[in-house]
């Protein structure tokens, strides 16, 4: 029996259908967001699994979500593009028997980098520079003193894939790391090169503070004006995971009232963004980017290479790598037999 994987719109990368032409038993079918309503539904009412494409291109019409799962009924499997799935309703998909799986890791490098190049440019005033050469036909460049990574302190929320990557590209810089995850041990912290601090020791000791954890219950808005006001008038906040983990009005208030540095931007509650609905384009001293740290050309041919990779291990009746819902093996293994015939591959 042919397995039907749908995806949204297009993967970020050809190499993904490549992928899915050299699996014979897998139908890919594209769903697109313009096509009639009517007759989407009526395709993913068929299909085992669903491909989604990151939050911020999707509409919130076609975010699943409960009424949406139900919508299909035999759905087997659901993924996100990258790292981050809080758009998918996870309790939902636990009590359907649906897998979530993400593709961490994936974006890992490019985000990291992001995260160096916006602590490089707000440290040593780069873009502040480059605007008054361009607006003026001199400057007094002992107006724009920056400093050095070298002797500071850099503090990290997560130290998953991406965070630990910062704390290694920051060590280079002869920079110290520290950083707050309460699920990594104490020899993981050791092995992923940060200090282990509690929250608000990082907020109170850190020359940058970078964000690098997932949106999730825990998480939303942890990064409140308490939180603002442990830290340093010299400061700079950086966020490259999402939207909502930071208070904004509390962000916005730090930096109108000079309580912190400045800040780089590369998520927000608002999504897509642009200068129409921004509060941060006011301040000189703050970079934004429109959550595009993961977006390289490298970056989009490993997420797609990853997810064409982990669909083929599903719908072949294997674990995947990166199941984000463990406990509901049990449960989706007996609707992978209802619905093929057979049951999954032995573990």
């Amino acid at each position: 029996m042919s397995r039907t994987l749908a995806y949204f719109n297009k993967f970020v990368d050809p190499i993904a259908m490549d992928i899915l032409a050299a699996a014979p038993e897998i139908t890919p079918l594209r769903i697109a967001f313009e096509d009639d309503a009517d007759h989407n539904w009526n395709q993913l009412a068929q299909v085992h699994g669903i491909q989604f494409m990151p939050t911020n291109e999707t509409p919130k019409a076609w975010y699943p979500n409960r009424e949406f799962l139900e919508r299909c009924p035999n759905l087997l499997a659901v993924s996100s593009t990258g790292a981050g799935y809080d758009m998918i309703d996870v309790d939902a998909c636990n009590e359907l028997g649906i897998m979530v799986v993400n593709n961490s890791g994936a974006n890992s490098v490019s985000v990291a980098q992001h995260v160096l190049g916006l602590a490089l440019t707000l440290s040593k005033q780069i873009a502040q520079t480059d605007k008054a050469i361009r607006a003026n036909p001199k400057i007094d460049r002992q107006n724009f003193i920056g400093s050095e990574l070298t002797g500071k302190t850099i503090g990290i929320i997560g130290l998953g894939n991406i965070g630990r990557l910062v704390a290694g590209y920051v060590k280079v810089f002869g920079a110290k790391a520290i950083a707050y995850d309460p699920y990594i041990s104490d020899a993981d912290f050791a092995d992923r090169g940060a200090e282990k601090v509690d929250f608000e020791t990082l907020c109170r000791d850190a020359d940058i503070v970078s964000i690098n954890c997932p949106l999730n219950a825990e998480t939303r808005g942890m990064v409140n004006a308490r939180a603002f006001g442990f830290m340093k008038p010299t400061a700079y906040f950086i966020t490259t995971a999402r939207g909502g983990i930071a208070d904004e009005d509390a962000l916005a208030a730090a930096l109108r009232e000079k309580r912190i540095q400045g800040a780089g931007l590369d998520v927000f509650d608002i999504e897509p963004t642009g200068n129409a609905d921004n509060r941060f384009v006011e301040f000189d001293n703050v970079l934004l980017s429109p959550h595009n740290a993961g977006v390289t050309y490298e970056c989009n041919y490993n997420m797609a290479k990853a997810a064409a990779d982990q669909w083929v291990t599903i719908l072949r009746g294997e674990k995947p790598p990166r199941l984000k819902n463990p406990d509901v093996w049990d449960r989706y293994t007996e609707r992978f037999a209802q619905i093929f015939g057979r049951g999954v591959a032995a573990e």
